[in-house]
Order: structure tokens, then sequence, then C-alpha cells
């Protein structure tokens, strides 16, 4: 791995296994004369690298394998056939209300993230800025956060991420939830974050935030790169694609 590469993926191939046949039960398996899983390849060989302090985009249509590559980056799926190296500290926003626990309040969830993140439980701080970024009430933070909307899981997951001191932030399409001030708020942090001299990989179907925000970025298609280069040129070709 080249020493200002943070993040390298080498010959990486992700499957699933999938039941076609509704067997659900070991009598359903024994009864079956014929194996019913397949695998369903998601990512097939796939080779780049992201370097310290670059910002690449991912883009591709839906089903191209853009959520699963950055699910293996944050450790969440393991490739079958491949390596990935990570070096340094990943703050991922892949999904809404992605680990929260949903029976906890929201300030419970906080600590136990902050907690997870190697810093304090009761950095006051910390749960001071995470509330005041996310803009949600305190009669709200100590409620059960099964019972938010998906904008407030939204504001809730950006706010707890992005608190994380951390050198990769991995960003999904979970943006698109959120209401327009707060998505005006989360980009703003997201270029100050790039200032910083962070890692983001941001996967977004808007073309045109790509191009403001990345320097280089990656097409999929069908679970492969197809092409690879400056954000702008990417970004093109993408839209051809429709």
């Amino acid at each position: 791995m080249a020493n200002d590469a943070l993040i390298e993926f080498k010959g990486v191939t992700v499957a699933y296994w999938q039941n076609n046949m509704g067997v659900f039960s070991i009598k359903d398996l024994i009864t079956h004369r014929k194996n019913p899983f397949t695998t369903k390849t998601i990512l097939h060989d796939i080779s780049f690298e992201v370097k310290r302090g670059e910002c690449m985009g991912v883009l591709g249509r839906n089903g191209s394998g853009k959520s699963t590559l950055l699910r293996a980056i944050a450790g969440v799926v393991k490739p079958q056939v491949g390596s990935i190296h990570i070096n340094g500290s990943i703050a991922p926003i892949l999904a809404i209300g992605a680990g929260l626990e949903t029976e906890l309040t929201g300030y419970e969830n906080i600590e136990l993230l902050l907690s997870l993140y190697g810093k304090p439980r009761k950095d006051v701080d910390a749960i001071k800025s995470i509330k005041d970024f996310s803009g949600l009430s305190d009669d709200v933070l100590r409620t059960p956060t099964k019972t938010y909307s998906s904008g407030m899981l939204a504001r809730l997951t950006f706010s707890i991420s992005v608190a994380n001191d951390s050198d990769i932030l991995i960003i999904d399409e979970v943006l698109a939830v959120g209401d327009q001030g707060f998505q005006h708020k989360c980009m703003d942090k997201i270029y100050q974050v790039k200032k910083e001299g962070k890692t983001i990989l941001f996967v977004s179907h808007f073309p045109e935030d790509v191009k403001k925000l990345c320097d280089t970025a990656i097409l999929l298609d069908g679970g492969v790169i197809t092409h690879r280069g400056g954000a702008p040129e990417i970004c093109d070709l993408y839209q051809k694609l429709f």
C-alpha cells in the first residue's frame, strides 16, 4: 500500500447468497433435490486506491454496487476474493439511522457512539456540538429514536459521525432525506472537512455536487469500475447513461 494511500482495493469481489426456492427451514432444505441457494456477485474484481486528502466521488445507476463498495470499506461486508487495506479511522454515514439503537433515546445513542469512537460518554462539549448541529430539541433527544422521522434520523446520524475526528469520511446518499436547509448545512460541513485535509468518499446522484466537491471519481456499472478519472469527466459520462 502506498504511503499516502488511506484506502486500497486489490481485486475485490463481493457476492451474496440468494434463496431462490423459498427454503426457510431444515425440512425445506432436505426436501429440495437441488441446491436452492445461488450467489449473486455485486462487485467484481475491483481495484483502486484513494490517497490522503483526496475527495473521490462514486457514481453509478441504482444497483451498480455503490453502497456495497462503501460498506466493504467500512468493514460491514467482507470480500470473498481480494483484499482491502485501510490506513486510518473511518466515520461512515451509510444509511438512515445506521448504528443507532432504536430503543435508546437520542442522547443515549450519542453517548453510546461517542464511547465507540473512543471519546468519553459524558463529553459535554461533544454532546452539545452534536445537539446544536442536528437542530433537534431536548424533548426529541430524550425520546427513543424508533419514534424519529427519516429526516430526524438523518440529522442525528450525520451530526454524530462528523463529530468524530476521523481520517476518512464515507458518505452515502443519506443526505437526500433531510430537508433542504439541513442538506446545505451538511454540504458546508463536508467542505470544511475537505479543507482540513481529510479523505472523503462521496456517493450522490447529483453530478453537480460531485463536480464541486470531488477531485476524482469512479463510475460503477454492473459491479465493475468502467471509468475513473477527474470528477468533471466522470460526471459527464454518468449523465450520458440516462
